[in-house]
């Protein structure tokens, strides 16, 4: 853990995109070609690339970015290679012992996901994020499954979700919000750039759940929020607010407007919803 805390050091500022997928995935898969696409476009826009440094879907999305905007993280296992030859050898690579350290390093660094297509162990990564994102435990992040034309794999998964899940009401409605289905490339990094067009960051002070943005809303749009979303507090109203004493104190995004609300910690998928409103507040 040590050396993986190391070795994303020097880049923490840098904004970072986790790709999962199969290490399955041969070179002449279409998924390949997919996987490479995206995370070049991605890359261009300024995000490093973070995979599990294995062949196949994560060799094909390091190719994509290229080796300086890379970053693996790969597990130890007898039938698997350490690394792809993209990052093997980089700085930029570390080996974890356990799948549990690897997911947190994978998790834990990154402001957006790419999902694709794989086995047992991606399904374990996906539904592990969305389990963060749905309870809290994470912070909201923009989230993209990436099908290919033709091959509607998590077309298959989210109707697992909608008949098995959302139906019996083990998952709420608006948890599905939590992601986005695509089999285009330049509309996952569309979505996920988007996510951040106007938005920020959060933190909770005290009871308060504080939003900070480029640009604050109009009165006009306040209010929209406020019809929009005000279901989501357990009190009062959403509110701008200047940066509150702690984050001064802590020089944390001081430069940044902010709204403020007491939030009902169990609407996510909600809160998800309401950041893209505002990031329709900006051109």
């Amino acid at each position: 853990m040590r050396d993986a805390y190391g070795m994303f050091a020097p880049y923490r500022g840098r904004p970072k995109v986790t790709i999962f997928g199969s290490a399955r995935t041969a070179q002449d898969d279409p998924l390949y070609l997919q996987a490479r696409r995206v995370a070049g476009q991605l890359a261009s826009h300024g995000w490093m690339v973070v995979t599990g440094a294995g062949p196949g879907i994560m060799q094909a999305a390091m190719e994509g970015a290229g080796r300086e905007m890379s970053i693996g993280v790969s597990i130890r296992l007898p039938f698997e290679q350490s690394a792809n030859p993209i990052i093997a050898g980089d700085s930029k690579y570390v080996s974890m012992k356990y799948f549990f350290t690897r997911k947190l390093m994978l998790i834990k660094e990154s402001r957006a996901f790419v999902c694709l297509p794989g086995g047992f162990g991606t399904l374990d990564e996906m539904f592990e994020l969305l389990t963060l994102t749905q309870t809290g435990k994470g912070v909201p992040v923009p989230i993209v499954f990436l099908d290919t034309p033709g091959d509607p794999y998590w077309e298959g998964v989210a109707e697992l979700i909608d008949t098995m899940l959302v139906a019996r009401g083990l998952v709420a409605p608006a948890d599905t919000s939590l992601y986005l289905i695509t089999e285009s490339c330049e509309t996952a990094a569309h979505e996920i750039n988007r996510f951040y067009a106007n938005y920020d960051s959060m933190r909770y002070v005290g009871d308060l759940l504080v939003l900070r943005m480029k640009q604050s809303p109009t009165d006009e749009q306040l209010d929209g929020l406020n019809a929009a979303f005000g279901y989501l507090c357990t009190k009062g109203s959403i509110t701008r607010t200047p940066p509150l004493a702690i984050e001064v104190k802590e020089a944390d995004a001081v430069d940044l407007p902010r709204v403020a609300f007491v939030f009902a910690k169990h609407g996510f998928g909600d809160l998800r919803r309401m950041i893209d409103m505002l990031n329709t507040f900006v051109g």
